[in-house]
């Protein structure tokens, strides 16, 4: 039986991807967290069968997924400590499955730090099966992290263009906060650069007193202000393979 200090642990770590109403005063990155998770969540039933998770971290969203399989791919040279996580390696040049193989693939928040994505979209295309599913989430407005591998930022134009380049077809695309949330979040942004060095104290006082109410305030207006479709934080996309590339 996990003691209690465990147990908080576990719920503290999950608010940072999945939160709830307790992520609203403890995880600075809230509103960008909430959205992702709400849609990916939302698209999840669209993922079956044998599942690569591509960049897969600590697998965050696994649970969301009823497949078959599910194989966490990380880059070899990650600057993360996802060994305990990854299933199998990426080199960075060639991912180690068999041609049309795979029926779902999930890629959250990487392809931001592909430095080819030519041939990142050609190896997704070739592993996964036709009619296969892509579900894909980018950032659009944010800023430069995990330096120095932060290599570009897609508008949806432009990632829409390489999906279809490389034989994919988009089914359904989103942005995230595109209202005032997204200033709040960028607001947060700030203030957590300026104290992500300095202690734990330091760091949760920040985000309770400053960036907390500054993430209603944000959420608030924006049920009041207007959206800007093109202002966002986000895409997240859903798409299937059509053609061989």
């Amino acid at each position: 039986m996990k003691s209690n200090y465990l147990l908080i642990k576990e719920y503290y770590n999950k608010q940072g991807f999945q939160p709830g109403f307790l992520g609203l005063f403890i995880n600075p990155f809230y509103i960008a967290r909430k959205a992702l998770y709400t849609n990916i969540k939302r698209l999840a039933s669209e993922i079956q069968g044998l599942t690569l998770d591509i960049g897969c971290g600590n697998k965050p969203y696994e649970y969301l997924f009823d497949v078959t399989k599910y194989i966490g791919l990380d880059l070899i040279t990650s600057i993360h400590d996802v060994h305990t996580f990854a299933d199998i390696f990426y080199n960075g040049k060639h991912i180690p499955i068999k041609d049309d193989m795979i029926d779902s693939i999930v890629c959250n928040q990487v392809f931001e730090h592909v430095f080819e994505p030519d041939k990142f979209l050609a190896e997704i295309n070739r592993v996964l099966k036709n009619n296969g599913v892509l579900l894909i989430s980018l950032p659009f407005v944010w800023d430069e992290h995990e330096q120095p591998y932060d290599y570009a930022r897609y508008s949806s134009f432009g990632i829409h263009y390489l999906l279809q380049k490389y034989g994919f077809k988009v089914i359904t695309s989103t942005k995230t906060a595109k209202d005032f949330s997204l200033f709040a979040q960028l607001l947060n942004l700030y203030f957590y650069k300026n104290v992500h060095k300095r202690n734990s104290i330091i760091k949760k006082v920040t985000t309770l007193f400053i960036m907390a109410p500054i993430t209603i305030f944000g959420l608030l207006l924006s049920k009041i202000l207007p959206d800007n479709e093109d202002l966002y934080l986000d895409n997240v996309i859903l798409a299937i393979k059509v053609n061989h590339n």
